[in-house]
């Protein structure tokens, strides 16, 4: 018997599409809120123990989106009623550490997240800087912010062709290399696995990593979903 497959269109996404990026925000926003996949329970870890709601997580989406959007590393991928269900979201900023809390009221634990990704990207920074006898420049690095995909359909084939329209143009428009925070072990396996980029290791030949169990706010987290948030990379 055959089965029918799904058909699915691709866009990179710019400031004028602003319907699109409202939904390309619900879609991250749910995606990492948590979402039902044919009868399973996606979501994000750290979201998940953490006390985050939708509202608060689709404003911050939506604002991350509005500031990087014109940069151009915003692909969606849509369905035949032309509905968002998949989104690939990056930025080619140098990384910038805030180091302190930034997040009020009901959004306040968006804080732990924030220094987690903190974290590994200031010892990402120290090493590579390092490595490389500068600092990072803007329009260097693309960085890969956020992933969400919630078709139930397909799901791999979304990310692997939303990763290629983003990893063509990054090395079209000569990008050193590919990052991004994996926060799990299913992020790490697909990025592997269809755009061949692997966990970075320092200089001392360590992974940089923040293990959820040294941390009082995420060590609820199950050492089976996830163990901490790596850094992952692949040179151009």
């Amino acid at each position: 018997m055959q089965t029918t497959k799904e058909i699915y269109t691709y866009e990179i996404i710019m400031k004028e599409h602003s319907a699109l990026i409202q939904k390309a925000a619900e879609c991250l926003a749910r995606t990492f809120i948590g979402v039902d996949v044919t009868g399973k329970w996606v979501q994000e870890p750290m979201v998940g123990v953490l006390d985050i709601g939708y509202e608060d997580f689709y404003n911050f989406t939506k604002d991350y989106l509005d500031s990087i959007i014109e940069q151009g590393y915003c692909v969606v991928a849509q369905d035949v009623d032309r509905n968002v269900v998949g989104v690939l979201a990056g930025d080619t900023n140098a990384p910038e550490i805030i180091g302190e809390d930034v997040f009020e009221g009901s959004f306040y634990d968006m804080n732990v997240i924030l220094r987690v990704l903190e974290d590994v990207s200031k010892r990402f920074m120290e090493d590579y800087e390092k490595r490389n006898g500068k600092e990072i420049q803007d329009g260097e690095l693309l960085h890969l912010f956020m992933l969400g995909v919630i078709a139930e359909n397909d799901r791999h084939e979304i990310i692997q062709q939303l990763g290629n329209r983003l990893l063509t143009k990054a090395s079209s428009q000569g990008l050193k290399a590919i990052i991004g925070e994996a926060t799990n072990p299913k992020s790490i396996s697909v990025m592997e696995k269809y755009h061949d980029m692997e966990k970075y290791i320092d200089l001392e030949g360590n992974y940089i990593v923040h293990k959820y169990q040294s941390n009082s706010k995420l060590n609820r987290i199950p050492a089976n979903v996830a163990d901490g948030t790596y850094i992952i990379i692949k040179e151009l």
